[in-house]
Parts: structure tokens; C-alpha cells; sequence
């Protein structure tokens, strides 16, 4: 991946507060195993991952935002091109931080999303 690569990743519909989409986005669950997965923006479009994405069955999207391969180096953060469980696939790795660590990095990736505005939106 590039600096630039974009890291899309779908909104759910929870996620959301008065238009804005929240930090929870970035946050990883714990059914995430602290790797937040994300589309690896240099392989598909924003719309084309919200269209995938959707049509898995229990997920929803109202939308993809993204960061930036080099904003998650700026947070000490790996990026890890798995390809699984689709070739478009990856994951950002929180597993070595606390969860305030987590909270915090999910903040400040919010606000580099949030200046980059939605990529796609339903």
C-alpha cells in the first residue's frame, strides 16, 4: 500500500449522530479480535465496497468513510493486506494497545475522516 492508499470503511447505521458519523466507526469490537477491518481502497471504489459489503447478509451501511494508510502510521498503527475473507480485505491491528489507547486513536481517526468527508453515501 501507498501513504495514500484510502482504508474504507462502511458506516453503520448506529454509528451515526445528527448526519455525522462517530468515532465508533474506527472503534474495533470485541467480535473484532482488535482488527478493524477495512477495504483496501486501491482495489475497489467506495461505492462498489458499500455495494459488497451490503450484500453480506446482517450487515448495513449508510455509507464509507475512509483514512488513509499513512494516517494509521501516524498512529503507530499496522495495516495488514490479509486478502481474506475477499481480496479487497483489510485489517487495522489495535491489538497491542488498551482500550483507552483504542478510544483515543478512534477520535483522531474520526476527525481525519471527517475532514475528508463521506466518500459514498446511501
Amino acid at each position: 500500500m501507498k501513504p495514500e492508499t484510502l482504508l474504507l470503511r462502511q458506516v453503520h447505521p448506529s454509528f451515526v449522530q445528527n448526519g455525522q458519523f462517530t468515532s465508533q466507526v474506527f472503534r474495533p469490537t470485541p467480535k473484532d479480535e482488535d482488527k478493524l477491518s477495512v477495504y483496501n481502497g486501491d482495489m475497489i471504489t467506495p461505492e462498489d465496497s458499500l455495494a459488497h459489503f451490503v450484500n453480506t447478509p446482517n450487515c448495513q451501511s449508510v455509507g464509507v468513510v475512509a483514512i488513509t494508510y499513512n494516517d494509521c502510521k501516524n498512529q503507530s498503527l499496522d495495516v495488514i493486506a490479509d486478502g481474506q475473507p475477499f481480496p479487497e480485505h483489510a485489517y487495522i491491528d489495535f491489538s497491542c494497545l488498551e482500550k483507552s489507547a483504542i478510544e483515543k486513536k478512534a477520535k483522531i481517526m474520526k476527525r481525519c475522516a471527517q475532514d475528508r468527508g463521506w466518500l459514498f453515501k446511501v
